[in-house]
């Protein structure tokens, strides 16, 4: 699998208070859209993730409802919460 530079350095590093826009897979008009919907940061996302129990498709289909991501988008983002969360759990 290979991964975007976006990914490798968000996943390089602990969460903070990054924005949603830093995740893999969220650029500006995703990110717009799940921070009018409270998500404006990325470990509000990991939250998220996690509630749905790191279950790719439940999260996958969360992300496409939530903020009409593509399937791309929200592998890309999925993949991402994954592996940080591999590294830093």
């Amino acid at each position: 699998m290979t991964t975007s530079q976006k990914h490798q350095s968000f996943i390089s590093e602990p969460m903070g208070e990054k924005p949603v826009t830093e995740l893999a897979g969220i650029g500006e008009v995703l990110g717009k859209r799940l921070s009018a919907k409270g998500y404006d940061r990325a470990y509000v996302v990991l939250g998220q993730y996690l509630v749905l129990k790191k279950e790719e498709e439940l999260f996958v289909e969360w992300l496409k409802d939530e903020a009409n991501a593509n399937n791309k988008q929200a592998k890309d983002c999925y993949n991402c919460l994954t592996e940080w969360c591999e590294q830093f759990l």
